[in-house]
């Protein structure tokens, strides 16, 4: 059923980017406020999703992959639409849905051979990294994205193209306001992620670093972010100059954390 659940929202997340794509290419508003309703209601079954898989009688762990990524997607999905509610930034739905898309689709995929968690002795330690951590990467990834927009809009604007604005294309100052806003949440969510997982590692080898690949790559990802932030908070950094930190900076978490997974 929880599978299932997954993959009804991963057909409508994919409804929505094909809404929102058409959008784009007839320049149409009510195409773009019908993309975020669809948005809207793959990530209601998508968020339902979560408790039956841990209703089954053997519940995937939240630290697999799968997991992890379809959570992931659905953090991003719902801060969008909660920042909706106080930023005009509707025209990012053509980026967020083939996100959400590809996280859940993937999860969908992976998830039914996936066995049991095997992380016993470790408390709540290995989900509370997880999910703070998951958290972190999906408000990080929403900054990356309005990052992207701001510098393709920030180009077209300072070249004076001639060209038509496709439909709710966000203005630069509310492009900026969501790169600031999920900055500053998903970096605050990434370090206790990274504060949990060094716990778990603790409780589970006796050492708060044992230096595996996964936990070196994570440490030097959240330092990136560390000065990213303090120049963006504590400094005079410009909007493109921090949008473009923005982008580069989730490129190298992206790998760090899930790029690195999969290659070891």
């Amino acid at each position: 059923m929880a599978v299932a659940l997954l993959q009804w929202a991963a057909a409508i997340y994919l409804i929505a980017c094909l809404v929102a794509g058409s959008g784009l290419v007839l320049r149409s508003r009510r195409l773009a406020r019908a993309a975020v309703w669809l948005l809207a209601a793959g990530a209601l079954l998508h968020g339902l999703s979560f408790p039956l898989l841990h209703v089954r009688g053997e519940a995937p762990p939240l630290t697999s992959l799968a997991a992890a990524t379809s959570f992931m997607a659905w953090i991003g999905t719902i801060c969008f639409l909660g920042l909706l509610l106080r930023v005009r930034v509707a025209g990012l739905v053509a980026l967020v849905a083939p996100a959400a898309f590809l996280g859940v689709f993937l999860a969908a995929l992976r998830l039914p051979a996936v066995g049991p968690a095997t992380f016993a002795g470790s408390g709540s330690w290995p989900h509370a990294h997880v999910l703070l951590a998951s958290a972190g990467l999906a408000l990080l990834g929403l900054a990356g994205l309005s990052s992207l927009v701001f510098l393709i809009e920030h180009r077209r604007l300072k070249t004076k193209a001639n060209v038509q604005r496709p439909f709710p294309l966000p203005s630069l100052e509310a492009l900026d306001r969501v790169n600031a806003t999920a900055l500053a949440a998903g970096f605050s969510l990434l370090t206790l992620g990274v504060v949990t997982g060094m716990l778990w590692v603790q409780t589970a080898s006796g050492q708060l670093f044992v230096g595996s690949p996964h936990e070196a790559w994570s440490l030097l990802a959240w330092a990136v972010y560390a000065v990213l932030a303090a120049i963006r908070f504590g400094g005079r950094q410009g909007a493109r100059q921090a949008a473009a930190g923005a982008v580069l900076a989730f490129g190298f978490l992206f790998f760090a954390v899930i790029g690195v997974e999969l290659l070891t």
